[in-house]
């Protein structure tokens, strides 16, 4: 059987590994970093509710449990013409099968360093922690939280974390009793933020930001960030004692460098089997890769291991000389419970339908054991349920 090479530590690139571990091939998994950062959950950081060892996940026993071989190593280059790759430590690597897992990058913004994303590194969530924490200390202030797109690949953007935070937030704050010393504030460049989720979740959310009084600000274009201030293109702008911004997301840079098809917003150019178009041996799963699909797709957690497990099929199937072949494409849909702070709404949408049920209490506890499972789960704690 021969080895199969992955590149990405994240939640797709997990996947990715146990599943080929399932097929007997050999696998070894390259991370920058010795653990898996579970993003869904990290949301509860900044109003520790959840510790930052609570949203992680060692890639050291994961690769003990499953049998995977785990290279701490940054990538800096792919030759997949040449069946290779160069990490920064360990210099050139040759492969048999690739599969690039690497997630995507943040676009540039003027002024961005001002604002700090709840996306972004992991060491970012406990920057947002103390920070909200020096504002709950001087006991009045203003909060923003806004997200973008990429105007060329509208997958590649992240609004439902934006969402949870400033409910979050709120959440807190009527807790604390001291809602009142505190503006909360959302901003966004579409007009109709959360459209994506359906235009059930946009009338619900619109209805919540009116109920929880937060200000929003909508179908302007951003300008710039500055200390305390988000500035419009039509010179308008928001003043912040501290804004969390997702700005929208692009293909890794160091792909400019690489022999791999890109798109235009830069992410990696595949069929519908997950292979990089042009390569028999290299595959590209989750944010990295560029998604066919309706209007409505975005790059999720649970898309991205949908295609990690594909594509282990998929390789399996090429090994095994069958013309089998699994599509991500045609098992897309868009899940999300979308947390409140003290409830929840569960959002479902596919190609037929489009779901919107709110969960008061239990949908924010279930979201919650949804982390401790997806940690037992993938440690063989505990059995693991299909689609969870």
């Amino acid at each position: 059987m021969k080895k199969v090479w992955i590149l990405g530590g994240g939640i797709a690139g997990v996947e990715a590994a146990i599943s080929l571990r399932q097929e007997g091939f050999e696998v070894s998994l390259v991370s920058n970093r010795d653990f898996v950062f579970i993003h869904p959950i990290s949301i509860w950081i900044p109003t520790r509710e959840k510790e930052f060892e609570d949203v992680c996940l060692s890639l050291d026993e994961l690769a003990n449990v499953h049998g995977f071989e785990l290279v701490i190593d940054e990538v800096v280059k792919i030759e997949a013409s040449k069946n290779s790759f160069t990490l920064k430590s360990a210099g050139e690597v040759l492969f048999d099968y690739l599969i690039v897992a690497l997630g995507g990058e943040k676009l540039s913004y003027d002024g961005v360093e001002n604002t700090i994303s709840i996306c972004g590194r992991p060491e970012d969530l406990l920057r947002i922690r103390d920070r909200i924490d020096e504002l709950l200390f001087k006991g009045s202030g203003k909060i923003a939280a806004g997200f973008a797109g990429n105007p060329v690949d509208t997958t590649g953007v992240r609004g439902v974390p934006a969402f949870e935070f400033i409910f979050n937030i709120h959440n807190v704050l009527k807790k604390k009793k001291i809602r009142d010393k505190y503006e909360l504030l959302f901003f966004a460049p579409m007009e109709t933020p959360g459209q994506k989720l359906g235009t059930k979740a946009v009338k619900e959310f619109g209805k919540f930001f009116g109920k929880l009084k937060i200000s929003t600000h909508f179908g302007k274009q951003i300008d710039r960030f500055e200390q305390n201030k988000v500035v419009f293109n039509d010179k308008t702008f928001i003043e912040t004692d501290f804004t969390m911004f997702i700005p929208g997301r692009c293909g890794p840079s160091f792909l400019q460098k690489s022999d791999l098809p890109l798109s235009d917003a830069g992410f990696i150019k595949i069929n519908h089997y997950c292979q990089v178009d042009g390569f028999v041996n290299v595959f590209a799963i989750g944010d990295i890769a560029s998604l066919d699909g309706p209007d409505w797709r975005v790059k999720q957690g649970h898309v991205a291991e949908i295609m990690a497990r594909n594509a282990a099929f998929n390789i399996f199937s090429i090994e095994n000389n069958s013309d089998a072949r699994r599509s991500y494409v045609e098992q897309i849909n868009l899940i999300y419970m979308v947390d409140m702070g003290n409830s929840a709404s569960l959002v479902y949408r596919d190609f037929q339908r489009e779901l919107l049920v709110p969960m008061p209490v239990v949908g924010h506890w279930i979201k919650k054991g949804w982390g401790r499972y997806y940690k037992l789960s993938r440690l063989k704690k505990i059995p693991r349920f299909p689609g969870a």
